[in-house]
């Protein structure tokens, strides 16, 4: 929180310089009224109308002041949101490939959105709200002394009660904002699963166990912001005792200064209002203290910030020129052994297929490749050079994988192609030819331009297969990782495709496969046949 704070300083300085003066302005405000209620007891009319004038003028710049506060505060909560929701994005971008997906989305999507939202709520409105409320207490503490040292005094015992009485429930209320951050991306995370199997629910008649789980999520979602603020809720009445005690005690203070003539007599009706801005201001530091306790535990997966250079990030590997080596590679899930003593070659330009049956570890030699799953013995080699030296986002910017399950965006088909980059017409027609998606959008209604839906819902799953391959030809990579990518093609545009690949030369293919036909192997360089029962591999060389 602190960070944000300090780097938005400017902005935050000119939010709080407007409202230390707005504030400053009510206190001037007290002095007028106590001159124009002076005035009408004297019977002074002419002083009264005048004191009356500077009143209303008086509120008048206290009012505009204020709406420009407001406009400050608001374009600085902005931006800290945005510097939050940016931090959020990096630190996910840090995350390893296996940290990233041991998570649900759901419960990304609630630190973006909820947490981002609690966090202007706890943070940085109670923040704005206490700069004001301070400088409301030192004004008044100013105009008091103006009026009589023992009305100091009295504002300063009051300060301390104020300022020691939240100082015991801190340590509470933080727990208690972690409980409320950790229930609300639970119950983003339940909800989704409810809301994805809603279809499968209906069409059981288990209605009643879509109501009932929702309703418990629901209820699991309140429960912890409900007792932070029963205890909320008790800690400020208890504080609000403390103030009216304290405002009844300076009441009592001025009443007496006054019968003895040390004060004027119409210091008696705003000394009690400016009695109130100290009591009042400190209780509602007091209470936006707690509320900033409760904030921080929302900030903990703010891992990296902007100003903060991920290790590797933008360093880039060699392209490889010679080979990717695989030697004595071992790698388990938990227990299981899925690749033992693995050692195997890709050379620069080789087109290789990996077959096998399912659970013999095609994919997860993939996913080492990619750098994904680093916890393997072992090495993998590229060009000589050790994989572990270069993070996954090196090592993709020379490998692009295609997988079975193709994700798109909810845009365009071009920009699920060119993701926001620039290509020529000759690059995106040689992609689209190269990945044989060039006859589908003749049959679609905008072209390149078609949406491709939600998840690339308005597409087959073959046309996103395609559109996957021409995103991953025309970035020009050197080397490509199909994972069945082409299963969901036809055989003839699965042929058109394939050949296309085989015949590229700058091309270092790996593609894996269950089945090859055996002309089909003829077409590679080398086929490596994977055997879960001895977990090793059993090369098959093409002559």
């Amino acid at each position: 929180m602190n960070y944000y704070l300090k780097k938005n300083w400017r902005k935050l300085a000119l939010a709080c310089f407007l409202g230390i003066f707005c504030e400053g302005v009510y206190v001037i405000l007290q002095f007028i009224m106590m001159q124009s209620f002076d005035a009408a007891i004297n019977l002074d009319f002419r002083s009264f109308l005048l004191w009356t004038a500077a009143e209303v003028s008086g509120y008048s710049l206290y009012m505009g002041t204020a709406a420009l506060k407001g406009i400050f505060e608001a374009r600085a909560i902005r931006t800290m949101n945005n510097q939050v929701r940016h931090d959020l994005y990096l630190s996910l971008l840090d995350k390893t490939h296996t940290s990233y997906h041991s998570q649900d989305t759901g419960e990304y999507i609630s630190w973006l959105t909820t947490n981002v939202k609690q966090i202007e709520r706890l943070a940085w409105e109670p923040f704005f709200s206490c700069a004001g409320n301070i400088a409301l207490v030192v004004w008044c503490i100013l105009a008091l002394i103006s009026l009589h040292w023992l009305m100091l005094a009295a504002g300063l015992f009051s300060a301390a009660v104020m300022l020691v009485v939240p100082r015991l429930f801190r340590k509470r209320m933080e727990q208690l904002g972690e409980a409320c951050a950790a229930a609300e991306a639970d119950g983003v995370s339940r909800l989704k699963d409810l809301l994805s199997g809603f279809d499968v629910l209906r069409s059981f008649g288990r209605t009643d166990r879509f109501l009932s789980q929702g309703d418990s999520v629901s209820d699991m979602m309140e429960l912890p912001g409900c007792r932070r603020s029963c205890v909320q809720f008790s800690i400020s009445c208890l504080t609000g005792f403390f103030s009216v005690s304290l405002q009844i005690f300076q009441q009592v203070v001025t009443v007496m200064l006054a019968f003895q003539g040390k004060i004027i007599l119409g210091a008696m009706v705003s000394a009690s209002n400016l009695t109130a801005g100290i009591t009042n201001g400190l209780r509602t530091i007091a209470d936006h203290r707690m509320s900033l306790a409760s904030a921080r535990p929302y900030f903990k997966n703010i891992t990296v910030h902007a100003n903060e250079t991920r290790t590797g990030a933008d360093a880039r590997p060699e392209q490889v020129n010679r080979a990717i080596t695989v030697e004595n590679l071992s790698f388990q899930y938990g227990e299981r052994p899925i690749l033992q003593n693995l050692s195997l070659q890709f050379k620069k330009g080789g087109k290789y297929a990996l077959t096998g049956p399912s659970g013999c570890g095609k994919s997860t030699l993939l996913k080492l490749l990619l750098g994904w799953l680093p916890d393997y013995s072992g090495t993998i080699l590229f060009d000589g050079s050790d994989a572990r030296d270069f993070t996954p986002e090196q090592l993709q910017q020379q490998m692009s994988c295609i997988e079975q399950n193709v994700f798109l965006f909810n845009s365009t088909i071009r920009d699920n192609i060119i993701l926001g980059g620039t290509f020529t017409d000759e690059q995106m027609e040689k992609a689209l030819r190269d990945s044989a998606l060039m006859s589908d959008l003749a049959s679609m209604p905008d072209g390149l331009d078609t949406i491709a839906g939600e998840g690339g819902g308005s597409l087959s799953g073959g046309q996103k297969q395609r559109v996957a391959i021409a995103r991953a030809l025309i970035h020009d990579r050197s080397i490509l990782l199909v994972d069945e990518g082409t299963s969901a093609l036809d055989q003839k545009n699965a042929d058109i495709v394939e050949k296309s690949l085989l015949a590229n030369p700058d091309l270092t293919l790996i593609l894996v496969s269950h089945h090859l036909t055996p002309e089909r192997k003829g077409q590679f360089t080398q086929v490596y046949s994977l055997q879960p029962a001895a977990y090793h591999l059993k090369p098959a060389y093409i002559e």
